[in-house]
């Protein structure tokens, strides 16, 4: 295949296309002030893209005018909000803005951040006492 190919620039395309819209800022968004609370947005993205091709010939087509190709290109992205990290002050926090947990590792999962607040709390106590 050469480097000049149609199925090249087509690829190439589609893949700066891609590009522009799965930077850093697509994942973690720019921060929201709502007075001395900070939020910000945390997103998933899934994304996948193919390109095809191919040359035709005519039985009767001299060769040096044997380059005749057709092809397509195509993308689809997906962003989806999954959480916010909440800054308030010297604490920061998760808000998770998933669907519940389907099993019990999930659950377990997600309880871990309530978890680590709680244990810190009683290590709090603790020291005071």
């Amino acid at each position: 295949m050469e480097n000049n190919h149609p199925i090249n620039e087509m690829m190439a395309t589609t893949i700066q296309k891609i590009r522009e819209l799965a930077d850093a800022n697509t994942i973690i968004g720019e921060p929201i002030k709502t007075g001395e609370i900070t939020l910000i947005p945390v997103s998933t993205l899934s994304f996948g893209f193919g390109t095809g091709g191919s040359e035709f010939s005519g039985k009767n087509q001299k060769p040096e005018h044997n380059n005749n190709f057709g092809g397509g290109g195509g993308a689809g992205v997906k962003i989806t909000p999954v959480a916010f990290i909440v800054v308030n002050g010297t604490t920061v926090k998760m808000l998770n803005m998933s669907t519940p947990a389907d099993t019990t590792l999930d659950r377990v999962v997600d309880m871990v951040p309530d978890l680590v607040d709680k244990v810190s709390q009683l290590c709090k106590k603790s020291e005071e006492e």
